[in-house]
């Protein structure tokens, strides 16, 4: 190992650490006022530009923090997350957000902005082009999305954004029993008839008034049928018609569907 003389030593440090100086990125707001990284933030957001707005909505957090501008901040980071495709960094933002700051009058936004987080994930990009509807898709995210969706219409009935929460849960309701109405078909097409009876009877008895129900009584009828278990046949039978009348599935059966039955936003 060479030894160098300790001036040259210096020296040579010296130069090592100018060069690591230079290699640091320049913060090129170092002089800017909190207020011009908001309106640079918000000209990047108002662009698409949504990766190049959360840096600077973080700086804008440190910048002002303690102040109401600090809380718009995180708000519009977490915002700017979601339309980036971050979303799990934008869930653990608004989560923060409402740690902090319980009392935020804008918390009602960051419960829908959560709620939505979690519905359009669960929707899926690419859904439209496979056919594949939500209730064919994992449910956590539509569980998870419900529950933003029902505290904000509990807490804050009178809120801008509680009419469309409502029926986005309506919706989000809809598809977690279609989604077992679905698994019950799968199971019914293949034969495992227990099976199917199972996640019928799952969607039954977990939800009211909604339109899968009148398939899920159907894929009952056929399986105790199949099954031989005449008596238990006849019952769900009587429930069908007193409950669908004119239901298409006692004349036709189950048919494929040839388009998603969601309606989009």
């Amino acid at each position: 190992m060479p030894r160098f003389p300790l001036p040259l030593l210096s020296v040579l440090l010296a130069a090592g650490l100018m060069a690591g100086c230079s290699s640091t990125p320049e913060d090129k707001t170092a002089g800017w006022s909190p207020n011009r990284i908001y309106s640079e933030a918000r000209d990047e957001l108002n662009s698409g530009g949504f990766d190049k707005a959360v840096p600077l909505l973080e700086k804008l957090e440190g910048r002002a923090a303690g102040t109401p501008l600090a809380q718009q901040a995180q708000l519009e980071k977490a915002y700017a997350q979601y339309k980036a495709g971050e979303k799990a960094q934008a869930i653990a933002t608004l989560d923060r957000f409402m740690k902090l700051h319980p009392a935020s009058p804008a918390y009602d936004y960051a419960l829908y902005l959560k709620g939505l987080v979690n519905f359009n994930d669960n929707l899926g990009l690419f859904s439209w082009l496979s056919r594949q509807d939500l209730s064919e898709r994992d449910q956590k995210a539509a569980k998870d999305s419900f529950e933003s969706f029902r505290e904000l219409t509990t807490r804050f009935p009178d809120s801008r954004y509680a009419q469309d929460s409502r029926q986005r849960m309506t919706y989000i309701v809809n598809s977690l029993a279609q989604y077992e109405v679905h698994v019950a078909r799968y199971y019914y097409e293949r034969g495992a008839y227990v099976a199917a009876i199972s996640r019928a009877q799952i969607a039954l008895a977990d939800y009211k008034e909604v339109p899968a129900l009148e398939e899920a009584l159907y894929i009952l009828v056929k399986s105790y049928d199949a099954l031989g278990m005449i008596q238990l046949r006849d019952d769900a039978q009587r429930v069908m018609v007193s409950s669908y009348p004119q239901s298409e599935l006692n004349r036709e059966g189950i048919k494929a569907k040839a388009e998603p039955w969601w309606k989009v936003w």
